[in-house]
This record gives structure tokens, sequence and C-alpha cells, in this order.
């Protein structure tokens, strides 16, 4: 017969064994970059991803790559997974594993669109929030939230009435409004906001080093008190980071329509007050497009806003490193163009 000593370290060695097999399933669902040497060592950012068209699961990882392995900074990103599967799949609105991350986060990043998530994985973003922790929102985050089923958080939709235009609006600064530029035909330009070019996030960028193949949303000016704009998007007339400026038209009514006067900004800072009562930092752009971080002025304009919202400014170095870490070949933008069967654990680095 076994002996009580013999029993438990059988119980001891199986719950460990059991405990490693669980922790093993459930990594599978997001990915992880420890931080290494670098001015962000100590930091963790979470990414939480999810938008059918502007391919988010590719650019955000890349952009935790380059936080990670270039400045130190402990990421985790999260996606939409197909329950069946374990795959990415973002036309899948309801399911984000691992938001509990959120709570060892010093910097949510979040770029989803349209998502309907069930109240136990909702409350985790919305714990975040009334923290008052810092936020960076990307692209289609102005319209993050749909609850067309999940009623509990509908004050985050979008539409929402009895929090004007939920989270967009009341966290980021501004909800959908509109495609201002051309969808898919005019792809734009960063041009640094009057009197903005010595604002920390701008360190070693210039007008033009920012692009976004994606068009210029447009947002309701003036915008709320208290926003700062930091870019400004040139409409271009093609699709590519050389295209020539968009130029005024007549309409058929003889009026002249001009895209680019006056210009939408692209890219802005303000603070939330959360239910706590703290001030939250927030770096809001309506760019993002997985091509878009092609460029290095689009890349350092992440990385740098990301260091200001942890509280780093002092530490954005205009030379700093935001090379690409990797192989990176993103997907155009649009729907139903997500590439199928990839895991999160596709998206590890490899040697460089």
């Amino acid at each position: 017969m076994n002996s009580p000593l013999n029993f438990c370290l059988f119980c001891t060695v199986t719950l460990f064994f059991c405990s490693c097999m669980a922790s093993a399933v459930e990594s599978d669902s997001w990915m992880v970059y420890e931080g290494g040497e670098g001015r962000g060592k100590g930091k963790h950012i979470v990414f939480v991803t999810g938008d059918e068209e502007y391919r988010s699961e590719e650019g955000m990882p890349q952009l935790a790559k380059i936080l990670a392995t270039r400045h130190g900074f402990h990421c985790t990103v999260l996606f939409a997974i197909h329950p069946e599967t374990g795959e990415i799949d973002p036309e899948v609105s309801d399911n984000i594993p691992g938001l509990e991350a959120l709570h060892s986060a010093d910097l949510m990043v979040i770029f989803t669109r349209f998502r309907d998530l069930p109240d136990d994985q909702m409350q985790h973003i919305v714990s975040y929030v009334d923290s008052g922790r810092p936020i960076v929102g990307l692209r289609t985050a102005t319209h993050a939230f749909h609850t067309k089923k999940h009623k509990t958080y509908q004050h985050y939709d979008f539409r929402a009435k009895t929090w004007k235009d939920g989270f967009g609006r009341q966290i980021l600064g501004e909800t959908w409004v509109n495609h201002h530029g051309g969808h898919g035909t005019e792809s734009c330009r960063g041009i640094l906001a009057q009197g903005a070019a010595a604002h920390p996030i701008l360190r070693g960028i210039k007008d033009g080093d920012v692009w976004d193949p994606s068009d210029v949303y447009g947002v309701r000016l003036p915008m709320l008190k208290g926003i700062r704009p930091l870019v400004m998007g040139q409409v271009l007339a093609g699709m590519t980071p050389d295209s020539r400026p968009l130029a005024a038209s007549v309409t058929k009514e003889g009026k002249i329509k001009d895209k680019n006067d006056p210009m939408m900004p692209v890219a802005w800072v303000r603070s939330y007050t959360s239910k706590s009562g703290k001030k939250g930092r927030v770096f809001a752009t309506t760019m993002g497009a997985s091509q878009s971080f092609l460029q290095e002025g689009t890349r350092r304009l992440l990385v740098n806003a990301c260091y200001w919202a942890t509280g780093l400014e002092d530490q954005i170095r205009s030379d700093s490193n935001v090379d690409i870490v990797g192989e990176y070949e993103p997907t155009g933008f649009g729907f139903k163009t997500h590439t199928k069967g990839v895991r999160p654990k596709d998206h590890r680095i490899q040697s460089e």
C-alpha cells in the first residue's frame, strides 16, 4: 500500500502537471513578449486587438515586438479568437480571451471595432478604464464597441445615449463620424499640428514622416475641450507615401470642395477622469492600418506615444531604434481579407 508521503508527492506532481497544462492551453490564445533591457523595463503593456478591416491582428504584434525587443516593455497581445478552432479570427466579435491581463497593465493599447463582448470579458476593460490608467487607441477604437447582444455595458457602445457616443467619444475624444478621405483611394500623410512640434510624442518626427494607406477619418470640429491635436491628416491623391496632396475640386453646384482645408486631426492627446476621480492619459489616432507600420515615422509615433502614456516622456529619444523585428509582410486592409489559419503562437519572435 502506498504511504501517505508517496500519495502526497503524487498529488503534488499531478497538480503541478495539470497547472502547467492549463497554463499552456490558456497561453495558446494570446502572445506574451518578455521585455528585455531598455527604458521601458518594468512596464506592462496589454494590446487588445480585434477589427475586421485594418488588420490589427498583424500590426499590433509587430508594435509589441518592437516595444519589447528594442525598448524593454513587457507586452501581452490579445486577439479575437474563434472558440472552436483556436485561430485568430477578427470576424468573431464576442471573444477576446486573456483580458484578465489588464489587471496588471500599466497601459492598454486598444484597436478593436464593433466588439460585443460578454460581461465576464468586458468587465476587465471597464475596470481598467475606471481605474484611470492610460490608454492608447488606434483607428477603429473610436467605435470599439457595439453592444447588440450583451447590454450590461451598453454605455460603451459607439452610439450610446446615456454616456454620449460611448467609449470613443467619452474616453478617446471622438466616435465614428465618417470617411473624410476617399476610402481605398486616398491615403493619409501626417503633418504636424500648429504649435505641436515640441510635444514629446513628436520627437524625431517631421512633416511627412507619418503615413497610413487608410483614409483620413472625419472628426467634429472644433473637437472636445481639452484635446490637443498633434498630427493633422493631409489627404493624398493616391495610395503611396509619395502621392501628391489631393487638389481642391468644384462640385456640380459650383462649390469648391477641398478636403485639406481644413485638415482633420488624426492624432491627439487628452485626459479623461475615471470613476475614482483619477486623470488618465490618452493618446488617440485614427491611423493604424497594418501596412502603415512599414513606415518608420508611423512606428516612431506609436512607440513614442507608449512612452508618453506610461509617464516615460523624459525617456523618449528622437533617434531611438524602431526597426521592424523579424519578418513583417502585412496584409492590405479590407473586409474578409484576414489570413486564415493563424494562431497567436505564429506571432512569436523568430531569431533575427
